[in-house]
């Protein structure tokens, strides 16, 4: 069994039940699957911006609990910076940077909706997933 980091979008897809999720879902079954520390963060900015209440705030923190999640470390700071470097020319989200260096920092593949926002960052395998499904 191999360990993936999903990205936010891909978190999300599965909260909410979003019809993506049914693509996603049988690329991620037998894996562990981790999220990044920063992934939190923007699932609890998304939930105080639509106003969340405190049964939603509930069931979102079940939610993270059943993800591991990768802290921030020294290791991952040193990605992040590495990959701000390198995305200079061609700018990266500093949310997304973040998600990468933990990816890169840990070797492990990312599960991303966006590949593009990943892309050119070297040393960092985006799984890429066939969205024919999905158009059906």
């Amino acid at each position: 069994m191999s360990t993936l980091v999903l990205d936010t979008n891909i978190v999300s897809y599965l909260m909410r039940g979003h019809r993506l999720a049914t693509t996603y879902r049988p690329h991620l079954e037998g894996h562990s699957l981790t999220i990044s520390f920063m992934t939190v963060g923007e699932l609890y900015e998304g939930a105080y911006r639509a106003g969340w209440g405190p049964r939603r705030l509930s069931k979102l923190k079940e939610t993270i609990g059943t993800y591991i999640v990768i802290p921030f470390s020294i290791e991952v700071c040193q990605e992040w910076g590495a990959i701000r470097c390198e995305r200079r020319t061609r700018t990266i989200a500093v949310d997304d940077a973040w998600i990468a260096a933990t990816a890169r920092a840990y070797g492990l593949p990312l599960v991303t909706h966006n590949p593009r926002d990943f892309s050119n960052i070297e040393g960092l395998n985006v799984l890429r997933v066939s969205l024919e499904s999905a158009r059906s």
